[in-house]
């Protein structure tokens, strides 16, 4: 009877103490770099977030409001900002620098261990086309993993316009494209070889295919890739990320990021360059993000875009610690004694100590309560403040 829905956390207080530190950390980088904090509604109409969100329509969260209107919890930022954008922010010119700290709502499906919500901390960079944008937040999104405390992680970069731009070309439609792109995007790598060995190609299309997974490691793997695709979408994908790469040796920051031409995101609304963060010791990505210019048009305000999300629950286990326990100080007082100890209390807090008073009728076992406290103040006397 105490059990919780499937994906459903809760949080204790060690636990919670660890990730509002580390998500102050990140909080105040962002803001660092001139990005303005907003908040948007837990529900949202299915018919405009909910459709532009991406998010698979199982794994929606619906319900119907007093006007049967169907309703979702949102599943992710990035749509809810981008109706934002298009409706409160309407006047407000580009570029928008926007950050987000959210829990967002996935539906699991029997699927242990999954959480069907959690906290995402990002940004949104609105109205800039250019490769400088890109570059800006993928060095925003090392700064701040930097800041929470990460210091062994790397960035992987891809672009959806050349895997895209590869795959129709050698496989001539979309369906085919896409069972080929399911593969990339769950990371079967095994699978993909047999499918692309079972498929009715020419050895040189199937040689092709099989060579995309091997563009991944440093920026000097454009050079190979340049020679599996010479159509103009594949060209200016490549163009992007040289570009990109200027941006990032500006920055200083190319010793934390690789190459990845096979990454696929979840979301279809990517168009460009994507990415991905991974820590050594956490074998999912903690966080994401990529450009999207398309998104803003399914809400009237066509517009580029880029921006990344990081998962706290997922960074909190890659950094592997907790944060210090709080020291509490305890004051037992009687009823005859309870001003004298809330004068007390008062005087220790003004001085950053954190207090909490116990009337000492509430106490069954005197030594067993004191074992959870490190200081521990009588205020039971007669006169004065009491024995300390």
């Amino acid at each position: 009877m105490f059990e919780k829905p499937i994906g459903m956390r809760d949080t204790l207080p060690p636990l919670y103490e660890t990730k509002n530190q580390i998500r102050e950390r990140i909080k105040g980088e962002l803001k660092l770099w001139g990005y303005q904090s907003i908040e948007t509604p837990t529900l949202e109409y299915y018919d405009t977030v909910g459709v532009a969100s991406a998010i698979l329509d199982p794994q929606l969260f619906k319900l119907l409001d007093q006007l049967g209107n169907t309703l979702v919890l949102r599943p992710d930022m990035t749509a809810p900002i981008a109706r934002l954008a298009a409706s409160s922010l309407k006047d407000v010119s580009f570029p928008l620098r926007l950050t987000y700290d959210a829990n967002v709502f996935r539906a699991q499906h029997n699927e242990g261990g999954r959480p069907a919500e959690f906290e995402q901390l990002g940004i949104e960079l609105i109205g800039d086309e250019t490769s400088s944008a890109d570059g800006e937040v993928i060095a925003l999104m090392i700064a701040a993993l930097k800041q929470a405390g990460l210091s062994h992680f790397k960035i992987a970069i891809g672009h959806v316009g050349y895997v895209n731009a590869l795959l129709l070309d050698t496989v001539g439609n979309e369906q085919r494209a896409d069972t080929l792109r399911r593969f990339l995007y769950e990371k079967n790598y095994v699978g993909y070889r047999q499918h692309v060995k079972s498929l009715s190609l020419s050895s040189i299309d199937k040689s092709r295919l099989l060579e995309l997974l091997n563009l991944r490691g440093d920026f000097s793997k454009l050079e190979d890739a340049k020679k599996l695709l010479t159509n103009a979408e594949g060209n200016k994908a490549l163009q992007d990320l040289e570009k990109l790469w200027d941006v990032l040796e500006n920055y200083g920051i190319t010793d934390f990021v690789k190459l990845d031409l096979n990454l696929i995101m979840h979301m279809s609304y990517y168009t460009g360059a994507v990415f991905e963060a991974y820590s050594d010791n956490l074998g999912t990505p903690i966080g994401s993000g990529g450009r999207y210019d398309e998104l803003l048009k399914k809400f009237n305000r066509p517009a580029p875009a880029t921006g990344f999300g990081i998962r706290l629950d997922l960074l909190v286990e890659a950094l592997g610690n907790t944060a210090e326990k709080q020291t509490v100080t305890c004051i037992i007082h009687t009823n005859e004694r309870r001003k004298d100890a809330i004068e007390l209390a008062k005087e220790k807090r003004s001085e950053g100590i954190a207090v909490i008073l116990q009337d000492l009728s509430g106490i069954k076992d005197v030594d067993q309560f004191s074992q959870n406290y490190d200081d521990i103040i009588y205020c039971i006397g007669k006169n004065g403040k009491g024995d300390i």
